[in-house]
């Protein structure tokens, strides 16, 4: 087997490019003994028949699994250490009625982020003291039906924003429990538009700002100030930020105890998983603990008490419990010009989705894998690069793997590690209609939202005649 000098130095070529590799699958991921792959019990060209493609598939007992074990982790690390601490599911990873449920399920709060997530959460029927709402630039709108409903936590991320919610939390006759957000500085080791608490960016305030704010928070008696709340990133696997953003939190949080109560802390979330072999993120329960230590530790310098504790995961919960299913159509070998004078071949497979149920990787150039669904092969691997169907050069789905060989039309593929941050971020490029996504658990398959029709897509143009049956079609 030759290697080809196409591939990035950390793609190495696979003796057997059927092969499944943990943990960037689904626990229930498997081959069948014909070869196809089968999530939950559900073999691929089922899905694919019965949902269409592309699809988005979640193994359900494998994200409930996730949830609970990662409240546990956080729970048990704070409780060896005498204080509690609280789990938000990021519902911005991905979010439906349904995994709502799941995550409340699993004994963890909601973190919504706009009016439209706040609706699939009460939706849900969650209840709203189990709710936390964020949001750089809440409309008076979010603020006002938030407070009306009773959300347990309103994140402040701006001066302006004190102001706003008093008056709403006074207009409705209620205390509205906050915390506010701040820019710690501290410099996540991930992509530089996940990194959020870099100075010049527009999260949250000043570190050196807080008091004065929480100050100015103290003085209404609407609100109810709860603690600081930090978030330095996303898809992060170093620690190390999150310990300092922790140190440099709880020096603030202790200066601000000689003024009144600060019952906790919200160290955000950010954890990141495994797109692609050769990714290692640490286990959710040793980031806990060490979460857990440095909070201790810290407090015991400050000679404060350890406050409780809340986090915020979402892509660590639902992302390796997704996959996305795609129909090939064509493929075309590409002779690329090497610096040594020479050339290699890079296998072009397109598929019947793209950038419009992933953007991630136009966006932040992530990496993901991919492999046949709908059979195996023995035929020798060659380097592929994933391509979507739309008008652009960097609609790309995987920047490079290995598949084997024989790949060609009518083949169903799977990209794992696609259950955050895909169907959240969908949208109509070229008019394409967003997939569905469909729960997998114990052999049975059920949709948790409907793919898109064009008539969806043509009911909100105005100049479209509804009873025109062209508008029907999928």
């Amino acid at each position: 087997m030759l290697d080809n000098p196409l591939a990035p130095p950390w793609l190495i070529r696979p003796g057997d490019a059927n092969t499944l590799d943990q943990p960037l699958w689904p626990a229930t991921a498997r081959r069948t003994p014909s070869g196809e792959l089968e999530i939950g019990g559900v073999v691929a060209s089922r899905l694919a028949a019965d949902h269409g493609t592309p699809l988005y598939v979640v193994d359900e007992a494998y994200a409930r699994a996730r949830a609970g074990r990662t409240r546990e982790a956080f729970v048990s690390a704070f409780a060896a250490h005498g204080t509690s601490a609280t789990v938000y599911y990021a519902s911005k990873a991905l979010l439906t009625t349904e995994i709502a449920r799941w995550m409340m399920e699993a004994g963890l709060r909601l973190d919504v982020a706009s009016g439209g997530e706040l609706a699939v959460a009460l939706a849900a029927g969650v209840d709203p003291a189990r709710l936390g709402l964020h949001g750089n630039n809440k409309s008076l709108a979010e603020i006002d039906r938030a407070v009306a409903v009773g959300v347990g936590t309103i994140v402040l991320d701006s001066v302006a924003e004190v102001e706003r919610v008093a008056a709403a939390a006074h207009r409705h006759g209620r205390t509205q429990p906050v915390r506010l957000r701040i820019n710690s500085g501290v410099h996540a080791h991930t992509h530089e538009y996940l990194a959020t608490a870099r100075e010049d960016q527009k999260f949250g305030i000043p570190l050196a700002d807080a008091a004065e704010v929480v100050s100015a928070i103290r003085e209404h008696d609407s609100l109810r100030f709860l603690g600081l709340h930090s978030h330095i990133g996303s898809q992060i696997f170093r620690v190390d930020g999150f310990l300092e953003a922790a140190r440099r939190l709880l020096a603030v949080h202790a200066e601000l105890l000689a003024g009144g109560d600060v019952p906790e802390l919200n160290l955000g979330g950010g954890f990141g998983i495994a797109y692609v072999v050769g990714d290692e993120p640490p286990a959710i329960e040793d980031v806990a603990a060490g979460l857990a230590d440095a909070v201790a530790d810290v407090c015991r310098e400050l000679g404060i008490p350890m406050p409780a504790v809340a986090v915020e995961p979402g892509r660590t919960i639902v992302g390796p419990a997704g996959i996305t299913l795609y129909e090939v159509g064509t493929t075309k070998d590409v002779a690329v010009a090497l610096e040594d004078g020479g050339s290699a071949v890079r296998r072009y497979v397109s598929v019947d989705g793209g950038m419009s149920d992933n953007a991630r990787p136009a966006l932040y150039g992530a990496d993901y894998a991919v492999r046949l669904a709908s059979r195996s092969s023995s035929v020798e691997p060659v380097l592929v690069r994933l391509a979507g169907k739309h008008c652009e050069s960097g609609d790309i789905v995987v920047h490079a793997d290995w598949l084997p060989g024989d790949v060609e039309a009518g083949d169903l593929v799977a990209v794992p590690a696609t259950g955050a941050y895909c169907f959240s971020l969908a949208s109509n490029y070229n008019y394409l209609t967003r997939p569905a996504i469909v729960a997998v658990r114990d052999g049975a398959a059920r949709t948790l939202v409907r793919r898109e029709t064009e008539h969806d897509l043509l009911r909100r143009d105005t100049g479209f005649d509804p009873t025109d049956d062209q508008g029907d079609t999928e």
